[in-house]
């Protein structure tokens, strides 16, 4: 089964790609390593989750924000790559913004950490690192960026 397929099954699709808001590429390959810029809560144009976790976003709301960026980077890797030259997500970066009080970045975070697996099966088992930052552009709650091994070198 590839990989739209799985998307299907969960009654998930990738959303529209959006397009880099300063001067950088959204996907940038470098022998078979693929970074990708950070993604937000956008959904077809839509910005979605604004608002600080534990203040204007629950908890709850934050993973489904995680899921949303995460189904961000595969609509990038899908239009700059082929989900089918995954061989492998490595690492990704977590950000968010919060009040003062709370706590709950690894479940917040986990709406990535468990859609990939659920997507890509035992090629999305990956490391991760998340950051409490101030302010994120355009008051979005979290943030995402990512690396993934590709088969081939594209191009």
């Amino acid at each position: 089964m590839n990989l739209k397929e799985t998307l299907a099954k969960m009654n998930l699709e990738l959303p529209e790609v959006s397009t880099p808001g300063g001067s950088y590429t959204s996907v940038n390959i470098r022998g078979n390593i693929a970074y990708i810029a950070i993604q937000f809560p956008i959904k077809n144009g839509e910005y979605l989750y604004q608002g600080r976790l534990g203040e204007e976003i629950s908890t709850e709301l934050g993973y489904k924000a995680m899921e949303l960026c995460a189904l961000n980077v595969l609509a990038q890797v899908d239009q700059k790559i082929g989900l089918n030259q995954i061989v492998g997500l490595n690492h990704f970066d977590a950000y968010f913004q919060a009040s003062d009080n709370w706590d709950d970045s690894p479940i917040v975070v986990n709406g990535s950490s468990d859609l990939f697996v659920k997507i890509l099966g035992d090629k999305g088992i990956h490391s991760r690192a998340i950051f409490g930052v101030h302010k994120l552009p355009r008051n979005f709650c979290v943030g995402l960026t990512a690396t993934f091994t590709l088969k081939i070198e594209p191009g």
